[in-house]
Parts: C-alpha cells; sequence; structure tokens
C-alpha cells in the first residue's frame, strides 16, 4: 500500500526530477498533518466497536425501515453483515489516514464493490450514509477531545472519498 510520500517520491523519480518546491510543501504538510492523523487512527483503534455503533445506531434511527422486514438489515444475519461492513469501512479509512492518500481506497474498497453490492440487492444509499456517519462520528468525538474544527477535514477525507466513490443519484444525504 502507498502513502504520499512514497507516491510523491515515485513520480518525481520517474520524471527524473528533483523535488522542487511543491514536492516540499507537500511533505511539510503531510508532517504538519501527521499528529491529527495519528490521533484519529488511535482513536478509531481504541473505539472502533462503539463508533461502528454510534454510527449505526444514527443511520437506523433515521431510516429505520432497514430493520423492518424487507430492510436490508432486517434479520440477525443481514444486521451483522452491515455492521461488519461498516467496520470494514472503518478499518480502511484508518489505513487512508495513516498513509495520507485517499486514493488508496479505490483499490483496496471501491473497486468492484458497487457492483457487488447491486448484485446481492444492497441499497447503496444507506451504505454511503453509513460512511458519511462514521466520519461524523470520529470528527465529534475528536472535536470534543478539543481538535479543531478547521483542521478536521484531513480526516473527514478518505469517508468523503469513499462516500463520493460508491454514490448515486438516489442518496438521501442529511
Amino acid at each position: 500500500m502507498r502513502d504520499a510520500i512514497g507516491g510523491l517520491i515515485g513520480r518525481y523519480d520517474q520524471l527524473g526530477r528533483y523535488l522542487d518546491r511543491s514536492a516540499i510543501d507537500s511533505i511539510e504538510k503531510y508532517l504538519d498533518e501527521s499528529s491529527l492523523r495519528i490521533q484519529a487512527v488511535e482513536l478509531i483503534n481504541r473505539e472502533a466497536a462503539e463508533i461502528v455503533r454510534e454510527a449505526s445506531q444514527r443511520l437506523f434511527r433515521d431510516e429505520p425501515e432497514l430493520l423492518l422486514p424487507g430492510g436490508n438489515a432486517y434479520t440477525t444475519r443481514r444486521l451483522a453483515a452491515c455492521l461488519r461492513d461498516m467496520d470494514y469501512f472503518l478499518r480502511y479509512a484508518s489505513y487512508a489516514l495513516v498513509a495520507a492518500d485517499s486514493t488508496i481506497l479505490n483499490e483496496r474498497v471501491l473497486n468492484g464493490l458497487d457492483d457487488t453490492y447491486k448484485s446481492l440487492g444492497v441499497p447503496t444509499g444507506p451504505t454511503v450514509r453509513s460512511i458519511i456517519l462514521l466520519g461524523e462520528v470520529i470528527v465529534e468525538r475528536l472535536q470534543a477531545a478539543g481538535v479543531e474544527s478547521a483542521r478536521l477535514a484531513v480526516v473527514a477525507a478518505p469517508f468523503d472519498h469513499m462516500a463520493r466513490g460508491l454514490a448515486e443519484t438516489n442518496v438521501r444525504q442529511r
């Protein structure tokens, strides 16, 4: 799995160029954000089950039909699969946070997921909503820990990337 620094150096190496001011600025930005990224990943590692629980409760409160007969989280097996997938999205978002590269999610998560979900009859809209909610829960917890709101776009980025990658035109976003 690549990271922001490895990808940057690789691009310059392919071009046979020295790192210019733009590259140095990108590296400085990566390093400046590193403590926030680590703080977010530590939060995810420490509270993953609670984050998934809270995000799923918000999803099912907003879309209770998912839990009713005929809903995609109806039956214990389907609910467990939903929670498992949310945990999967959370784990991969933590990788993207450390790497400072949300595009790693394309290969690891997004490529083929939409087709898989469609073939299984899993509605993409609530899945997208659950990913957004995971990001919101983490951002809220970091804010409560005193992290400045202006810095939290870095933390939301992998969740936003996955949500955009799976989004459909009929997605209800709140």
